[in-house]
């Protein structure tokens, strides 16, 4: 029986991701296993992706725009599996870089920082959720020692919030908050950013079987995936549905779809297995 690894297609040698279940609220130490979370966009055309779905502005994009921070808040999705016996990933972040820089999505950003959070469904359908933050090339961690919780508890339905910025050339903090749960984290880095994109992203991971063959997913699906309170630079996003991703399968089958922006233009919500989403009616 052939055998598949996950990965997070980074810059770094293959991580392999060990399933993880125990629940509906999982902290992050029950995660030691090193994993990608993503990498920079698989991209398919302008607004297809084979790792993305969501929304990206690139630099370019946005008439020379650099971006020296992002924003957004997200509600963690209840992940249920969608297929029987199968392991299932996926992500919901924010990040800088990595993304489409220009409107076309033919000149691509190669740095990443990212934080959020992950929704996992083992192969006897058990749930798992997690907070994490990944600065490529290295591979991705998990958060720990938030207050007042240090083991950074997280579950289906939490209300997250994330900031990633820099006021120093090169220094860049990176904060997360559970706003249901009432714990923080923080952290200040050094990292040589291109400033390139900025993005809200719901991801899938790209699967490797013993055989060598490569395919997308498998993506559980994902109820109540929402983004809102978007935030670039300190400013309102400005969401346009031009800057929408669908994520699709190497075969162009759809794996989420991202709604247009809602009437604030800051959030949006974000389907699986849907070839349309609604649109939030608020923000």
């Amino acid at each position: 029986m052939k055998t598949r690894a996950l990965i997070r297609f980074g810059l770094v040698p293959l991580a392999f991701l060990a399933l993880v279940s125990n629940g509906t609220a999982v902290s992050a130490k029950a995660h030691s296993v090193q994993r990608h979370h993503g990498r920079p966009i698989v991209h398919v055309g302008a607004n297809k992706s084979n790792n993305w779905s969501g929304y990206n502005q690139g630099a370019l994009e946005q008439g020379n725009k650099l971006f020296t921070s992002v924003a957004g808040t997200w509600t963690v999705p209840t992940a249920t599996r969608h297929k029987a016996g199968e392991a299932e990933y996926s992500a919901s972040w924010i990040g800088i870089g990595g993304g489409c820089v220009d409107a076309t999505c033919t000149i691509t950003d190669t740095t990443l920082m990212q934080d959020g959070t992950g929704q996992d469904i083992d192969s006897s359908g058990r749930a798992s959720y997690y907070a994490w933050w990944e600065i490529i090339p290295a591979p991705s961690v998990n958060l720990s020692g938030c207050s007042p919780d240090p083991n950074c508890t997280v579950g289906a339905g939490d209300t997250m919030h994330s900031t990633i910025s820099t006021t120093t050339n090169g220094v860049w903090t990176m904060s997360m908050s559970d706003q249901t749960r009432g714990w923080s984290w923080s952290m200040t880095v050094p990292y040589s950013s291109t400033e390139g994109s900025a993005e809200w992203i719901e991801e899938t991971p790209v699967v490797l079987d013993n055989s060598g063959n490569v395919s997308v997913g498998p993506m559980p699906n994902l109820s109540n995936a929402h983004f809102d309170l978007a935030l670039t630079n300190g400013a309102s996003a400005g969401l346009r549905a031009s800057e929408e991703m669908q994520l699709v399968d190497f075969n162009n089958n759809v794996v989420a779809t991202p709604s247009g922006p809602d009437p604030d233009a800051d959030g949006f919500n974000d389907c699986t297995y849907a070839g349309s989403c609604g649109a939030p009616a608020s923000s």
